[in-house]
C-alpha cells in the first residue's frame, strides 16, 4: 500500500516489442496481467540493450521493476502534466500582435 511519501516496489514479467520499418518505428512494453500504470509510477525494464536493424520487428520477454508513486507524487505529476499540456494550447491564429 502506498502512503503519502512512501511507495511500493515490485518486479513483474513484461514483453518488449520493437519495430523499425518504413511504416513503423516504435517500442512497446506490456506488463504481465495487464498491470495498470498510473501518473507518477516508474517502470524500469532489465536486461541487455536491444538493437534492432532496419526492417525488423522483434519481441523479448524481460523482467521489469515497477515503483508505485506515493499520493503526493501522484498529485504533483497530475498537476504538472496539466500545465505542460496547457503549453500546447498557447497557439494564436490572430494576425499580428494584440
Amino acid at each position: 500500500m502506498t502512503g503519502l511519501f512512501s511507495s511500493e516496489k515490485f518486479d513483474t514479467h513484461c514483453r518488449v516489442e520493437i519495430e523499425q520499418s518504413p511504416d513503423h518505428f516504435h517500442a512497446h512494453v506490456e506488463l504481465a496481467d495487464n498491470l495498470a500504470i498510473y501518473p507518477g509510477d516508474r517502470v524500469q525494464v532489465h536486461g541487455e540493450p536491444i538493437m534492432v536493424s532496419f526492417g525488423e520487428k522483434v519481441s523479448f520477454d524481460r523482467t521489469a521493476t515497477v515503483q508505485r508513486a506515493g499520493h503526493l507524487r501522484r498529485v504533483w505529476t497530475k498537476i504538472s502534466g496539466y500545465f505542460e499540456m496547457a503549453e500546447l494550447y498557447e497557439v494564436s491564429f490572430t494576425p499580428g500582435r494584440l
